[in-house]
């Protein structure tokens, strides 16, 4: 796996001119700087599958504890059958496997209601379903922090996202470190080796040229050295 492997050659990189390569800690302390700046901000994580968008987001609202709260992209799924019914099944992670509109009502919410507790669907990879209404987002939370795919996104119903977001940050690594860490998860919740790494050099990484190419609306392409 640690090989370089020509499926990669092609991918589109992010400009570097708004690249950052800061520590845990510094993008902590811009989280907690960003949710001082008005009564709820939302930030916005985007990147490629297994770039660590998510173990980023995890550890910034951890570090935040209840002033942050975490509302993954993910939650907005189409459920398996639906996924069937249209005959996209086997394209899942594709932009048009989510209901964008829905997670934009979402964000929209979450800006507007600060008084109420806001719930919000969660994705559970065990079951490969959505969860509705399963993260509370309560008065408290002085940051959202949302993490996916296609936050950059410019296709019909995405584009609505990144007005939303007061800062968006595009996680980037090691392109054999990225694969890797994709293969492995897509084994870890049941898929044998090689057809794991058939999805992830297959449907993964159409979507992950694609996920690339958006990134330069980011405000921060970010390289965490630790």
């Amino acid at each position: 796996m640690n090989a370089p492997d020509p499926a990669l050659a092609e991918l589109a990189e992010c400009p570097p001119s708004n690249l950052w390569e800061p520590s845990l800690s510094e993008l902590v302390l811009r989280a907690r700087q960003l949710s001082e700046r008005i009564p709820r901000a939302v930030l916005g994580i985007c990147g490629q599958p297994g770039a660590g968008k998510s173990t980023l987001a995890a550890h910034l609202v951890t570090e935040l504890g209840p002033l942050a709260a975490l509302v993954p992209m993910d939650g907005f799924h189409l459920a398996q059958a639906e996924l069937e019914r249209l005959g996209r099944a086997q394209r899942k992670g594709a932009p048009d496997t989510f209901d964008a509109l829905g997670y934009v009502a979402l964000l929209q919410r979450l800006r507007g209601s600060t008084e109420e507790v806001v719930y919000a669907p969660s994705f559970r990879r065990d079951l490969e379903e959505p969860i509705a209404g399963a993260i509370p987002v309560g008065p408290q939370v002085r940051l959202v922090v949302t993490e996916g795919n296609y936050l950059l996104d410019t296709a019909p119903g995405w584009v609505g996202v990144r007005p939303l977001l007061d800062e968006a940050w595009y996680v980037e690594t090691d392109e054999n470190l990225r694969l890797e860490r994709l293969v492995a998860r897509h084994i870890a919740f049941g898929k044998e080796p090689a057809a794991a790494r058939a999805w992830a050099l297959g449907p993964d990484q159409e979507n992950a040229r694609r996920i690339a190419e958006a990134g330069a609306r980011a405000d921060l392409v970010v390289r965490v050295r630790d």
